[in-house]
Formats: C-alpha cells, sequence, structure tokens
C-alpha cells in the first residue's frame, strides 16, 4: 500500500491575508457513518471538544480548537452521511451548514476496505470547488481482507490529497494532519455554492471508473473472523440469548470490579471530611456547620462515592459498540421491533438512552418518518440513564448480596426493555411508520482501550457538567426543607419536609415508600441526579453511612419498588425540554411526561402489593 500524500502549492501570501480577514481557519470533518470518523476527531482534538450552535443548521455540532502547524483552527464534526444530496436531517444539515458556514478546508473520512461505496461522497463534495482532503481510514483492516488501494493514483485523479490511515491506532495520522496543514496554507474560507450542491448527473459513472483505475480487490475475499462470528452471533435462535448473555457479563464484570474502587472512595471522602471539613467548621454556627457537612458535602459525597462503577459501566458499553456488536444488537432485534411499529434503529437509540436520554432523542433525526421518530421518542426516556443507574448502584449495594445485586440491576435493565416495548405496542397504531431499515453491519474490531477510556470518560465528564449543578441546588433545597423551621428537630414532622412528606403520603404508601422517601422522588423531577444526594440530606447520612440507615429502614420488596418507580416515572427536565424541541407538540409532551408517571405508580403498586402478599410480610 502506498500511504503518501500529494502536497499543495506554496502558499500564497495574498491569499492568507484573505483567509485571515475571515478570522480562524474552520476544518470540517465529514464522511459516512461507521468510516471512523468521530474517532478521528477525538484523536485530533484530544477529547477537548464542545457543543455549538451554527448559523442555518437546527441542531448543536461538536467543535474544538486545535493547532496545525503554526495556525489556530477549529474543527467541526459533521453527522456521517451516505449521500450529500439527500433528503434524511442529517444529509440537511451537512450541506446547510456549507452553505450558511465559511470552511477553509473538508476532511472526508472514508473506509478503505469499502472504497467501491465510500467515494461517491468525495466526489460529490468535490464539486463544491472547497478545499479537500481525503483520508483512507481503517488501511490495516484493507491490509488483511487483502485490498490494495493506491493513493498516489486516487489523488491525482481526484486532485487533492490522498492519505491512508488506521485513526484507532494512530497509523498515518500524523501524514494527516501534514496533509492538512499543507492544505490550509493559502486557503480562504468560503460557503458553498448551492449550485453545486446540486449538480449530480456523472456521479457514478465518474465513481466506476475511478474505482476501476484505482482499486484492486481479490477474487475471493477471505471469510476472516467477522464472517466466522457472524455465523454465531447472528444466528436467528442463538444470537439474541447471547447477546442478553454479554450483557451480564457486563453488569458482573462492573459490581466485581466497582465495588473495592467504591469503597476506597467513600473512605478517602470520609477521613477526608475527619481531616479538613469537621475542623474547619468546628467554631461556625450550628445551622451553618450542619449545612455544610451533613448538606453539601455528605450530599456531593454521595454521589462522587459512585463515580468510579459509573466510569466502570461506560467502559464496558463502549468494549460493546466499538467492537461492532452493537449495531449485531439491532439488526437481531429489527424484525421483533417491527411488530411495534419500530425498527432496529430504535433499539440502538434506546441502547444510547443508557448514557443520557438527550442524546438518544436527538439521534432520532435520522429517521425520516414522524411517525416513527415520535414512536421511538416515547419510548427511550425509558432507558436506564446513568442519572438512574447510581441510584440503583447504591441501593442494590446497600441492600442485597453481592450475588443478588447484579441479578437486581439485570432485572431493572429488562424491565426498562419491557416497559418501552409496551409502550410503542399501545401506542404504534396512533403513531404509524413505513419507512425501511437500512443498516450497515461494521467489521468486528479489537477496541483501542484508549478510545475505550476517552468515551467513559467523556460519558461521566458530561453527566458531572450537567448534574453538578443540579445536585448542588437540589442538596440546598433538600437541606432547607428537611431543617426548616430551625428550632424543630431535623427531618421531623414539623419541618417543611415532614409536611410535605405528610401531603404525599397517601400517594406514595401503597407503593412501600417510606414518607420521607417520596420527598426525594419529587427533587427528581428535575433530575434524577438529586435522588440520591436527597437521600443523603433528608436522612443525615454521609456518604460512607447511608447504606447502613436504607438497609434498616427499607425491606428488599420496598427497596426494589422504590427502584422500579425511578426507573419509570416521569423523565427530568432537561429530558422534557427535548421531548418538546424534538416533537414540537406540547400535546406529545404531556403525554411523554404523564405516560411513565402512570405506568410507574401502576407497576410500584403492582410489584409491592403482590410481593407482600406472597411474602406474608
Amino acid at each position: 500500500m502506498s500511504d503518501g500524500a500529494t502536497a499543495p502549492g506554496p502558499a500564497d501570501p495574498a491569499a492568507a491575508s484573505a483567509r485571515g480577514a475571515h478570522g480562524r481557519a474552520r476544518v470540517a470533518i465529514v464522511g459516512m457513518p461507521n468510516t471512523g470518523k468521530s474517532t478521528f476527531f477525538n484523536r485530533l482534538t484530544g477529547a477537548r471538544a464542545r457543543i455549538g450552535n451554527w448559523p442555518g443548521v437546527t441542531v448543536d455540532l461538536l467543535s474544538s480548537p486545535v493547532i496545525l502547524g503554526a495556525q489556530a483552527v477549529e474543527v467541526v464534526d459533521l453527522p456521517g452521511v451516505y449521500d450529500l444530496h439527500g433528503y434524511s436531517d442529517d444529509e440537511r444539515v451537512v450541506r446547510h451548514f456549507l452553505e450558511q458556514n465559511p470552511v477553509s478546508l473538508l476532511v472526508v473520512i472514508a473506509n478503505a476496505t469499502q472504497l467501491d461505496r465510500q467515494l461517491a461522497l468525495p466526489l460529490q463534495l468535490k464539486d463544491l470547488g472547497l478545499p479537500l482532503v481525503l483520508l483512507l481510514n481503517m488501511e490495516d483492516e484493507a491490509r488483511k481482507l487483502g485490498i490494495e488501494v493506491d493513493a498516489a493514483t486516487l489523488s491525482r485523479e481526484l486532485a487533492m490529497p490522498v492519505v491512508l490511515m488506521s485513526a484507532k491506532h494512530g497509523l498515518g495520522c500524523a501524514n494527516a494532519t501534514r496533509a492538512m496543514e499543507g492544505a490550509l496554507r493559502g486557503s480562504v474560507p468560503r460557503r458553498a455554492s448551492p449550485a453545486a450542491l446540486a449538480a449530480d448527473d456523472s456521479l457514478e459513472a465518474r465513481l466506476d471508473a475511478l474505482v476501476d483505475r484505482a482499486v484492486r480487490l481479490p477474487v475471493h475475499a477471505p471469510p476472516g473472523l467477522t464472517v466466522r462470528l457472524d455465523r454465531v452471533l447472528l444466528h436467528p435462535w442463538l444470537g439474541l440469548p447471547l447477546f442478553l448473555g454479554a450483557m451480564w457479563l457486563v453488569f458482573e464484570a462492573v459490581y466485581t470490579l466497582g465495588a473495592p474502587l467504591q469503597d476506597g472512595v467513600a473512605a478517602a471522602l470520609e477521613w477526608l471530611k475527619g481531616v479538613a471539613l469537621l475542623p474547619l467548621t468546628a467554631g461556625v454556627a450550628p445551622a451553618l456547620r450542619s449545612f455544610l457537612e451533613e448538606g453539601v458535602y455528605d450530599g456531593l459525597g454521595t454521589v462522587a462515592s459512585f463515580l468510579p462503577i459509573l466510569v466502570l459501566f461506560f467502559l464496558m458499553l463502549g468494549l460493546v459498540e466499538d467492537s461492532g456488536y452493537l449495531a449485531r444488537a439491532a439488526f437481531l432485534m429489527d424484525a421483533f421491533m417491527a411488530r411495534l411499529g419500530l425498527d432496529g434503529r430504535s433499539f440502538v437509540m434506546q441502547l444510547m438512552g443508557f448514557g443520557c436520554n438527550v442524546p438518544a432523542l436527538m439521534g432520532t433525526r435520522v429517521m425520516r418518518s414522524r411517525g416513527l421518530r415520535l414512536l421511538t421518542m416515547l419510548t427511550i426516556p425509558f432507558s436506564l440513564c446513568s442519572a438512574r443507574l447510581q441510584v440503583f448502584v447504591f441501593l442494590t449495594t446497600a441492600i442485597f448480596s453481592s450475588k443478588m445485586a447484579p441479578v437486581v440491576l439485570f432485572s431493572l435493565y429488562l424491565l426498562s426493555f419491557a416497559a418501552a416495548f409496551l409502550t410503542a405496542l399501545l401506542y404504534r397504531r396512533r403513531l404509524v411508520s413505513d419507512e425501511p431499515l437500512l443498516l450497515e453491519l461494521p467489521p468486528y474490531r479489537a477496541p483501542s482501550l484508549r478510545q475505550m477510556w476517552v468515551r467513559a470518560w467523556s460519558e461521566v465528564s458530561h453527566f458531572l457538567r450537567e448534574a453538578t449543578g443540579f445536585i448542588v441546588l437540589g442538596v440546598v433545597l433538600v437541606w432547607l426543607l428537611t431543617h426548616y423551621p430551625f428550632d424543630v428537630p431535623a427531618a421531623g414532622p414539623e419541618t417543611l419536609a415532614g409536611r410535605l412528606a405528610a401531603w404525599t403520603h397517601p400517594l406514595f404508601a401503597p407503593l412501600g415508600f417510606d414518607s420521607l422517601l417520596s420527598v426525594s422522588l419529587l427533587f427528581g423531577f428535575v433530575a434524577k441526579e438529586i435522588v440520591l444526594g436527597a437521600m443523603a440530606v433528608i436522612y443525615g447520612a454521609g456518604e460512607g453511612s447511608l447504606g447502613g440507615v436504607m438497609a434498616d429502614r427499607l425491606t428488599a420488596v420496598q427497596a426494589y419498588s422504590f427502584m422500579l418507580f425511578v426507573l419509570l416515572y416521569t423523565p427530568c427536565l432537561s429530558t422534557v425540554a427535548v421531548l418538546r424541541q424534538e416533537s414540537r407538540s406540547w400535546r406529545f409532551t404531556a403525554l411523554a411526561v404523564a405516560w411513565p408517571l402512570a405506568l410507574a405508580w401502576l407497576a410500584s403498586f403492582a410489584f409491592y402489593q403482590g410481593a407482600t402478599a406472597l411474602l406474608g410480610d
């Protein structure tokens, strides 16, 4: 394989001056799905991306400032698209971005193992008249398959730099960066012409001729590991049980590896409280000392002690996703999901919701049918997001044995899917779609530890950034509710929390909830992140003692009923806001709030009353 790149001509000072007049250079990364575009973006930017709004674009896009050569450059990660001239939401986003925003350079990422299909997009982009660099990713996989790519011929025929690389392993990335630096010299930021975006007459003939000249495929592609694995993992009878078994192993690994880390963090926080916080607050007023120690520190400390388990969970989920197995799960589930009025993409969005419901809801934009989008959006809030996960990890660890805890957590994941499937079954006739599914299965790959860590830390840091404000506000409010008036016992019946608990007791008593425990649920309407911190403040327990307090106050049946309610009831305010934004319907948003609340109450009531009658407790 040739991995060189053609270099552009010498820099033109006049052009450079014109470029400078337009401000910082902008590089847009574009490519088809599953080409490693995001992997290259993360490697190039060091995962320092931020989300921003752009003129002419209805969604937020990731961007990051980087230094290329001697100049500051803004790199923007555009959505993956198969065709520049299609009419899906992602295709519109890319077109409108290029029409409305000046771009100094387009970096096109293509899969080197599929150039007969991948080269269509760079040919379309070339017609826009913008400077381009073509990066042929996964060159290591192409080599193993016996595919030879003549980068020099492609570069000459396309009149643009072409570089072979592997973004996952970092091979050829230095060459890619140098090609980008060279293409940026003398580049003037400009918008794509709308007329050029409409021209597509001779693309197919040009594509066939180009592949014939530059790509040599083996007569028989070797079956490889992917084919052999798919014979088993995509088996019509064995495929789904094997996937569920793989997810079971994920939960086992999270608990086995995470419990010692969790205990270590809790012990460190308790030690820090004793040596640093208590001496500092020894001389302050009792009310302020209680607020700082029992409110802010204990509330935030309880949340912080579960961060190691969250990191492990997202590491394991990244392992499943980056290996290519997640796409197989969508394929396996497509036939079943079709009976519910959904498709395999809906199942993938459910899995994306494990991290956060908000990006999963925004991901439904790839669906062209409004009925399919709305039905999928109605089911996504049942996904067990990271905010709910910390509540469940805490309660399962505190109430259940080490052997039962993974079973309980796994059952909650299964129930989250059951609730989503039930919702789809009930509403499929009102939200109808006949859009076909186009799903591409990537080859199996050994995930990169670096990329897994970047993904896991990105998810957890996003959770912390979005949740910290809610958590602090929630802890402060809960402390005030449980301590005001200040002349009565904390969390007693005469406090605001006690009065609120008495008012809500008739609603939650049939579900087996402690009267004060129901107060934490009210804060969960704002954000599920607050629930755990609220429990710490309500019961006056720190990060090291809250588990023991809850084990004394809750039976296993009560704890499971509580977790079932938290799993299903009304999504948080940020999710509700995105539901309204994406659906553009207050009526649909009201349904998305009321239905989960009703289902949560009915499910918890049925479980608690049934289990109590069965066990005689």
